[in-house]
């Protein structure tokens, strides 16, 4: 059986020794090497080639973000962030993933036991997947995208509103779908990205910052108003409700079974209730298969569906389960569709 090989980086002995605890109870990961500072990770990195590396951010000598420059430029891999649950730790780690780290998960202290052991399935998850994604691409050739042609051409007036979900490699995606949107875009967009609340937090304020539209950390009851953007707060899930023909924002906990907070089909769920056929759903990279639920529930209404494609998708499992589903009316990149939404408009991007 091969073994996923991971290097754990960590300035925290009582990180290293629990993530490594973690990881060696699965018979298939093996850890071939344990750093405790960003230049060590570095040259382990180029020593032992492993498949997934956890990193620490604030580390002595060199810190995970210069770290991670060196990797990605000298032996590059999947790397997972570990990160502080605290608002300079977000803001760090989306600029990792924008740097080209995969993912990150979030540690509220190194020093309680508790809330360590409580990562354990999804940092083993994400290891697994991230090694799978990476050796998938190294042995096969990405799905084809949709040709050029066989693009759908859509018009603004179909629609009330648009629903994105995401997760594992989202912000970055996001970033490129949604800058290019003029200020003036005429419908609403609702988001669905796996993170905490304090990294969505950063997350709205970033993209409120790059973006032409405005950006709103979604809250409960608010109107979801033309020419927004509203991203669901971690930790909740974003329901689409209506009311006298308006549409405003539910978060709540509900359904509570759901794995993931923001859940992407339970946001598709309520958008199948209120917009139907007029909703525009978008599925980007992420582990697993969030949304698929929901996209059963919009496709028979007349929705359209779009995924992400395999080749531009950091993990190619949420979009790969609504296209094998055949739900997705396109698999494009994620520049791509930020263009199909801008020509929806009949101008040029900003």
């Amino acid at each position: 059986m091969h073994k996923t090989r991971v290097l754990i980086t960590d300035d925290s002995a009582f990180m290293r020794r629990a993530i490594r605890k973690m990881l060696e109870e699965e018979p298939d990961i093996e850890v071939v090497a344990v750093a405790h500072d960003g230049k060590m990770a570095v040259d382990y990195a180029r020593q032992y080639e492993p498949d997934v590396i956890t990193l620490d951010i604030e580390m002595p000598v060199m810190d995970g973000l210069t770290a991670l420059r060196h990797i990605m430029r000298q032996s590059p891999t999947q790397v997972l962030m570990i990160s502080s649950l605290t608002t300079e730790g977000s803001t760090a780690s989306l600029q990792a993933l924008r740097m080209g780290a995969a993912d990150v998960i979030a540690k509220e202290h190194s020093t309680c036991a508790a809330n360590i052991m409580e990562i354990k399935s999804h940092l083993v998850q994400r290891v697994r997947e991230l090694a799978h994604h990476h050796k998938r691409r190294k042995e096969t050739s990405p799905a084809p995208a949709t040709p050029a042609h066989a693009v759908p051409q859509l018009k603004i007036s179909d629609y009330r509103l648009i629903a994105i979900g995401s997760s594992t490699g989202g912000p970055p995606a996001l970033e490129k779908l949604l800058a290019p949107l003029p200020a003036d875009f005429p419908l609403p967009i609702v988001i669905a990205q796996h993170m905490p609340l304090v990294f969505t937090q950063s997350m709205a304020r970033r993209l409120d910052e790059i973006c032409g539209m405005k950006v709103v950390h979604a809250d409960h009851g608010t109107p979801i108003l033309p020419g927004q953007i509203h991203l669901a707060p971690g930790g909740k899930h974003l329901h689409v409700t209506q009311r006298a023909g308006r549409l405003f924002a539910t978060v709540n906990d509900e359904p509570l079974e759901a794995p993931y907070k923001p859940s992407v089909s339970a946001l598709f769920e309520s958008c199948a209730k209120t917009t139907a056929r007029q909703t525009l759903g978008i599925v980007l990279t992420g582990i697993g298969s969030d949304g698929l639920e929901g996209a059963k529930l919009l496709h028979p209404l007349g929705a359209t569906l779009i995924a992400q494609d395999e080749a531009s998708s950091v993990v190619y499992g949420m979009p790969r389960a609504i296209a094998e589903a055949r739900l997705a009316h396109a698999q494009l990149d994620p520049e791509s569709i930020g263009m199909l939404l801008v020509n929806m408009m009949g101008k040029k991007a900003a």
